[in-house]
């Protein structure tokens, strides 16, 4: 049996760089990566955008060169999946049937995509868009596609829909909501990207229940609960990911929607840690709730917060949150988060396609959405990481940098 000093389950940018910043933090002991895909460890927010749309080459999405695993002793054990965990004896069983010993196990396994319960879910040409294989196996069909819809209208069904439709397909996106990006955004820039996708022909459907997918063997359709059925050659599923928790939580570990875990990262069994879009934390940029952050930012953050506390130079989880998405010519960049916010300021204008949404919370700036405004981005950093209290108006005039605004 083979057994490491340190385990790390997944191989995304949250295993990734726990391994890189054990290596930068002169951690000597054995490190090993389990994936499940046979695929060294890679960038995946660009499989919805520039992978895509074929501006990127798998070899650019690579997080490291190949080489770059071997020089720093890091073993990768790939095509393998975790189905057990045995805290006592500090051991997991892989689907090989593998048993794999550790000194401390740090599970950074995500999440997969979720999927579709309606009948017709499994035919062929009905696509998640989580990992390289699912994005090859979409664009292996793009020749034989003249329509595609798109369910769910978040960040991968808009960016999918984008990169399409600038593919020169035609696409039905279907939000069950009363508008996109609800789940993270305000109503200005929910109306905003639907304007602009409509402006690029896109036929975005809202408040739109699916009832199944149709077809033969091979989707067909989709018909919707008002009975109309709308054809289709191509179905991209975009509703969201369930945690890889399974083995975890089996093993005693507390939690449900994913694991929980304390400042440190630390799960409820011991010499275990969890990082990334499966990891329960308190945030308190969330009003200190329990979430789970979905983003390249809370997993590399977390796992340079585990390296340090393994190797006793420990501090608490304490990042301010950053996301991006990129549409058409559309570069939306957002820090903090809306959720909670009881006020917005709309910075700019809008019509000009360059503008950002400040959101408050009882008066303090809890998160910024900036669209082709790189410099609020940037500079609105520090008042959403300190909470500033500053005037509505100040906010809303683009001629005061926000880096020349204080809590008033």
């Amino acid at each position: 049996m083979l057994k490491y000093d340190v385990l790390i389950v997944g191989a995304g940018h949250g295993g990734a760089q726990a391994a890189i910043a054990l290596r930068q933090a002169k951690f000597s002991g054995s490190i090993a990566i389990v994936g499940a895909e046979q695929d060294l460890p890679y960038e995946r927010p660009p499989l919805s955008k520039d992978y895509l749309s074929r501006k990127k080459s798998f070899e650019r999405l690579l997080i490291r060169p190949p080489a770059f695993w071997d020089e720093r002793d890091v073993t990768m054990l790939l095509g393998r999946g975790v189905v057990s965990v045995n805290p006592a004896k500090h051991l997991v069983e892989t689907d090989r049937d593998e048993k794999l010993g550790y000194g401390l196990l740090i599970w950074a396994a995500g999440g997969g995509a979720r999927r579709i319960g309606c009948s017709g879910h499994d035919l062929a040409g009905v696509h998640t868009l989580r990992t390289r294989a699912d994005a090859d196996r979409l664009i292996a069909e793009l020749p034989n596609v003249s329509q595609a819809v798109v369910i769910g209208g978040g960040y991968i069904g808009l960016e999918a829909a984008a990169a399409l439709t600038k593919l020169g397909k035609h696409v039905v996106v279907i939000e069950a909501l009363d508008r996109v990006l609800s789940r993270v955004a305000g109503e200005p820039l929910s109306r905003f990207f639907e304007n602009e996708h409509r402006a690029n022909d896109v036929d975005l459907r809202l408040n739109t229940a699916v009832d199944r997918i149709e077809g033969v063997g091979t989707v067909s359709g989709v018909r919707l609960a008002n009975g109309e059925v709308v054809s289709a050659q191509m179905v991209i599923v975009g509703i969201g990911i369930v945690p890889s928790v399974g083995p975890l939580i089996e093993a005693g570990a507390e939690g449900g929607n994913g694991v929980a875990v304390d400042a440190q990262c630390r799960t409820s069994l011991a010499d275990v840690f969890a990082i990334g879009d499966c990891a329960l934390h308190a945030n308190r940029f969330a009003n200190n709730l329990l979430i789970r952050l979905e983003s390249v930012q809370n997993a590399n953050d977390q796992a340079t917060v585990v390296a340090r506390t393994i190797v006793g130079n420990g501090t608490p989880y304490d990042a301010v949150p950053w996301f991006w998405s990129n549409q058409y010519d559309l570069k939306l960049q957002t820090v903090g988060l809306s959720m909670g916010c009881d006020d917005l300021v709309v910075r700019g204008d809008m019509t000009t396609r360059s503008f950002s949404i400040i959101y408050l919370r009882k008066g303090r700036v809890i998160a910024l959405d900036c669209v082709n405004a790189v410099r609020d981005y940037v500079q609105g950093k520090r008042l959403v990481t300190e909470g500033l209290a500053i005037d509505r108006c100040l906010l809303a005039d683009t001629a005061i940098p926000l880096k020349d605004l204080n809590a008033s």
